[in-house]
């Protein structure tokens, strides 16, 4: 476990070095979001009620930024092959990526997320409801975008195929993470009319198999890239 936390801070190093991933994203994400209403107008009715979904739909792209690099120089300067045969085994290697991409690129849209859905009339409940589900729903499109990432690994046109593999997968924490958000605010909508628990609970579910599934899915896609 010492090797996988190692292995993580230096991702997280890496990228804060950098600066550029990280930093593109949540400027993505800013200023996606504050198009909408610039765009529909100030009314607060029609922006509370379309907030929650433009700011999952804009959380999601911006994610996207920052993964098609996320195993791809590391193949192609061979750090991927020394990887592999360290002791810590490929899924332990898939989990740090995307936990070190979660800290980098998921965590600040959550912490800018409230910022911006007061530009949408989201108050009290709602913001609140808005950072936990984001809380749970940010780290499943980080692992869902772990396995994207390992298949396109030495692919041509890697982005336009990673967004092809990933948006269709990210579509229910898309939904649920919406549905908290108007649970929250006692909307009916995508919450069912049930409040914002069962799209939480559904969106912790979402994540604990996430984080099963996706470095075994993820380690299977870069052992066929490695051989």
């Amino acid at each position: 476990m010492s090797a996988f936390f190692i292995l993580v801070a230096h991702e997280v190093r890496l990228v804060l070095r950098g600066g550029v991933g990280s930093a593109m994203a949540i400027l993505f994400f800013v200023v996606t979001s504050a198009l909408f209403p610039l765009g529909i107008g100030p009314e607060l009715n029609v922006l509370a009620r379309i907030g929650a979904g433009v700011l999952w739909v804009c959380a999601l792209l911006a994610a996207l930024l920052a993964l098609e690099r996320l195993f791809q120089a590391d193949f192609e300067d061979g750090t991927l092959d020394q990887l592999a045969l360290s002791p810590l085994s490929l899924e332990f290697v898939v989990l740090a990526k995307c936990a070190a991409h979660w800290l980098t690129a998921g965590l600040p849209l959550v912490v800018v997320a409230p910022l911006l859905g007061l530009f949408f009339g989201l108050q009290g409940p709602s913001l609140f409801m808005l950072v936990l589900a984001l809380m749970l729903g940010t780290p499943t499109l980080s692992l869902l975008g772990g396995v994207g990432a390992a298949l396109v690994v030495g692919a041509r046109r890697a982005s336009t195929l990673l967004a092809l593999l990933v948006l269709p997968l990210a579509i229910p924490v898309l939904i649920f993470g919406a549905g908290a958000v108007e649970g929250a605010a006692g909307g009916a909508g995508a919450a069912g009319g049930y409040g914002a628990g069962p799209p939480l609970l559904i969106l912790g579910g979402l994540l604990l198999g996430a984080l099963v599934l996706a470095p075994v899915a993820g380690a299977a896609a870069l052992r066929l890239a490695l051989d």
